[in-house]
């Protein structure tokens, strides 16, 4: 994909007390709403201490190696935002580590996502300042561009658009579009204490209803069930 050298006009952000109300939700829950099909791949993974990532997705997508224009992305982000870089994926040079995902936190950021590698891996481990990367090098980046900003990306092949919601946890990140939050949001915690009478059931050894296993077994032709 041909990359652009450009500063694109941001779209209005979505309410931050929306995006609050995501605190606290958990990815798979998410994406178990969504087909099971979104969510980026087990590649991105995080680096930081703990803690969930969650804010508006200020994107860029850089050429590899080269981290010119998340420099001008830490000036432009406003607070929740989270820095989403596509750096294409390749890791032979870190786009970021321990300086810029400071000055990005001192800009009010609430997180890091770099489809690319990092590098500080040891200082960035000790943070509790979300930081989610494909891998780590010692090699530092290139600083000559092109860039763009506020455009969509692809992160582990999830794309994500200026402004998504995005959550991130020890399971992975998904990205959420303003206009479906409201009804994804209600979906996810329908599922969640669906979930937690699942496991109180569990815990308190009272049998769980399993007649589910052998009729989507028999709907498929599998024999030997009786």
């Amino acid at each position: 994909m041909s990359i652009g050298f450009m500063i694109h006009p941001r779209p209005p952000r979505p309410e931050r007390s929306l995006v609050a109300r995501f605190r606290g939700v958990v990815c798979a829950h998410l994406s178990d709403n969504m087909s099971r099909l979104t969510g980026s791949d087990t590649a991105i993974r995080p680096w930081h201490k703990r803690g969930q990532l969650l804010g508006i997705a200020l994107t860029v997508r850089v050429a590899p190696g080269d981290n010119l224009m998340v420099h001008k992305a830490i000036e432009l982000c406003l607070p929740g935002d989270v820095i989403v870089v596509d750096a294409g994926g390749v890791t032979s040079q870190a786009i970021i580590g321990e300086i810029m995902s400071s000055m990005a936190a001192a800009r009010g950021a609430v997180g890091m996502v770099i489809d690319g590698a990092i590098r500080d891996a040891g200082a960035l481990a000790a943070s509790t300042f979300p930081v989610y990367a494909r891998a780590a090098t010692h090699r530092g980046p290139f600083k000559n561009g092109p860039g763009e900003i506020n455009i969509p990306v692809a992160i582990g092949g999830m794309i994500v658009y200026p402004n998504d919601i995005l959550l991130g946890d020890e399971d992975g990140l998904v990205a959420v579009r303003p206009h479906e939050a409201v009804e994804l949001l209600a979906a996810a915690r329908a599922w969640c204490a669906k979930e937690d009478k699942a496991l109180k059931t569990i815990r308190a050894g009272k049998p769980v209803d399993r007649a589910w296993v052998d009729a989507a077994l028999r709907s498929k032709g599998c024999g030997g069930l009786d």
